[in-house]
Formats: structure tokens, sequence, C-alpha cells
């Protein structure tokens, strides 16, 4: 047990109280030994007790008993279960938000972009029409607009293009990987390869070749693969001759 100057006499006794308190409130988790009482406070006391449980090593039930002046009976606080010293516990609360990561969009989870994410941008959604513009110029703009993929209420902000980017690159898509080592040739060559529009589009687009793994997925100009357009195999099939009709002969299983 350990004792200081301000812990009262009563409190610490009160020992039996305490274990009752703690096996009510434990049920089948079981309390196991006193492991010692400490002072909170003048006349209030805390009662260790340790947790048997094999789930919960290290942690121990702490009974907070409570004396009121020129009381002589002592009364229980509260009742908890608290980790000691190399208890077992769980990590640490993360929110969502810091733990989501790439792929965990799962269907029916939403993912609410915020106000002020800076990967995005407003756009120009050209509801209404300046008063100083002719509607020949206006509709000429947002013609514009709608062909430059500008005309939604958000876009990409440069800091989201540069991100995209270097994560595009760093992937299976990039210029950095054993598939382009071994590539007969870019993709900014090939006929599978159908560029992006935009900035991106200088350095990216997307493969439309069914038998590459890259196939519907982003790929660097000088990304590459086996299945280059230009690969051509050198020797070609032999090409079969007309076929002869013989309208001459009768079959005479028809009959």
């Amino acid at each position: 047990m350990r004792a200081s100057e301000t812990l009262d006499r009563a409190c610490a006794e009160a020992v039996e109280l305490a274990r009752t308190a703690a096996v009510n409130r434990a049920g089948a988790m079981g309390v196991g030994e006193h492991l010692g009482v400490v002072a909170d406070d003048t006349r209030v006391a805390t009662h260790l007790f340790a947790c048997p449980h094999p789930g919960y090593p290290g942690w121990t039930w702490q009974v907070t008993v409570v004396r009121a002046s020129r009381a002589r009976v002592v009364t229980v606080n509260e009742v908890t279960l608290m980790p000691g010293e190399g208890a077992l516990r769980a990590p640490a609360w993360v929110p969502w938000s810091e733990r989501i990561g790439p792929g965990d969009l799962a269907p029916g989870v939403i993912m609410p972009t915020p106000d002020n994410d800076p990967r995005v941008e407003p756009g120009f959604t050209a509801a209404d029409m300046p008063p100083d513009m002719e509607p020949a110029e206006w509709s000429a703009t947002r013609a514009l607009v709608a062909e430059l993929g500008l005309g939604r209420e958000r876009v990409l902000s440069p800091l989201g293009r540069d991100q995209a980017a270097e994560r595009w690159l760093a992937g299976d898509g990039g210029p950095d990987n054993p598939m382009t080592a071994q590539a007969t040739g870019a993709c900014e060559t090939c006929a599978y390869f159908v560029a992006l529009s935009g900035a991106l589009g200088r350095v990216f687009g997307a493969c439309a070749n069914e038998y590459t793994p890259s196939d519907g997925r982003v790929v660097s100009r000088d990304h590459g693969c086996g299945a280059h357009s230009d690969t051509t195999e050198v020797s070609r099939a032999e090409q079969l001759p007309m076929p002869a009709w013989d309208t001459l002969g009768v079959d005479k299983g028809i009959f």
C-alpha cells in the first residue's frame, strides 16, 4: 500500500468496500488481488485491484472512495478500469479522413470534398450572361468553356494537377518500371494511346489495348509495354487459296 500524509485512514482501510464495488462492476471479468491505495485528496483515496481477464493484461480496477467531513462512513465514488504501465491498449484513434487511403472508397461510401480542399478551385459555370456582352459572343464563350472542360462548379487546381501527375508518374503507368524497361516502344507513338485533354494531356493518356495490364488506366507518354501497335510479327500467315466449288458432281447422300 502506498500512503502519504494526506491519506485518510478510514478510506485506506475500506478495502473490502472497494473490492465489493469492483466485483459488482467487473462481473465475469473478475477482480484480482489488492495492489494498493493512493490518496487523491483530503479524505479521498483510490484502491487498485488487479484485472485477471486475459484480454486486459496490465489493467487495474480502480475504486475511488470518499469520506465526508466529520463522517465515519466511507462511500464509493466511482469504479473504473484503467491501463497501467505496459498495459495492452488500443491504437490511438485516427479520424476517418486521415485513415482513408488510395483505393479505399467502396460502393455506397460517400466522401465529401471539403470547401477548403487545395486540390480544387472554383470553375466557370457561365450561369448568367454579363449585361455588356453580346449573345453571339456569350454563346461562343460558353462553347469554348465547355470544350475546355471548365463548365463545372469546381476544377482541378494547379496543386491538384501536380499531385496527380507525381502520383501517376510514380505508379505502374509511369516510366520507371520493368514493363517500360522491356517495352518495344513508348506509349506516345502507340495507336492504342488516347491522350488526355487539358494540361495533363501533355504528359498522360489512357491505354486502350485490352491485352495489356494498363488497359483503361492512365499511362505516361514515355511508358511502354510489349503490345505496342507498331510491334508486328516478322513472319506472316500464309494466304490460303480461293475455295473451289464443285458444280458438276452429285452428292448421293442427299437422296
